[in-house]
């Protein structure tokens, strides 16, 4: 799917861009929300008008750019990133786990999780996004996974991650199939994104219905 391209850029001018700021050639997401930007045109970056819309310490991510940092900026982090796109069938949700819908209440048990697991940049205001659903073992929340990334029929599934002390008990795999049920359900097109080498993840992706669809630049940069 072409959007897929430059999919962080078609969600903030799009269908997300009430959650975003900046240009018609940058944006990024506003602030208590993942530290995501874009370029409407990745070879012709604009930096300039994009520094009204930053601070100094800013760490943001981006992909599909690879141009030269401009003076003024620094390249933190340069490596790459997957996009996969769910090409399954309706997935059927077992009772692996006791699924429950999250809520404005349990944000900081969230960000605590996110903390701890690094699931990728996280929002200060996730419900904002989409849907969150979790698992709570004795009361503490042990797995999640939401959504953050919509453009057009397209939403990614996203921060999905469980707590060390609960890995193999097949969290993941049912929140991730619950995430993708509810998308379909409502006509939509799961898609996520997972670092190359986290060979297990993508194992797991692959064997739910997901479908790797391009390899793209991923970078994390700030204003010096």
């Amino acid at each position: 799917m072409a959007e897929l391209s430059n999919i962080i850029w078609h969600a903030l001018s799009g269908s997300q861009r009430r959650l975003s700021m900046g240009t018609d050639r940058t944006r990024r997401y506003a602030r208590d929300f993942p530290a995501l930007f874009a370029f409407a045109d990745p070879a012709s970056a604009d930096f300039e008008s994009f520094g009204a819309h930053c601070e100094a310490g800013d760490h943001l991510y981006c992909t599909e750019w690879t141009g030269a940092a401009p003076e003024g900026w620094k390249v933190d982090v340069d490596t790459k990133v997957v996009a996969m796109i769910w090409r399954g069938d309706q997935p059927v949700v077992g009772d692996a786990a006791a699924i429950e819908r999250l809520g404005d209440s349990h944000v900081e048990e969230m960000r605590a999780l996110a903390r701890l697991t690094r699931p990728g940049p996280f929002a200060q205001k996730p419900m904002a996004l989409g849907e969150w659903w979790g698992v709570f073992d004795a009361g503490r929340l042990v797995a999640m996974a939401g959504e953050r990334l919509h453009a057009g029929s397209l939403h990614e599934v996203s921060g999905i991650c469980t707590h060390p002390d609960a890995q193999g008990r097949g969290l993941a795999r049912a929140l991730t199939l619950a995430i993708v049920r509810r998308q379909l359900d409502r006509g939509e097109t799961p898609f996520l994104h997972v670092m190359p080498d986290n060979a297990r993840a993508r194992t797991l992706y692959e064997r739910l219905g997901f479908e790797t669809v391009r390899e793209a630049p991923l970078r994390v940069v700030s204003r010096t």
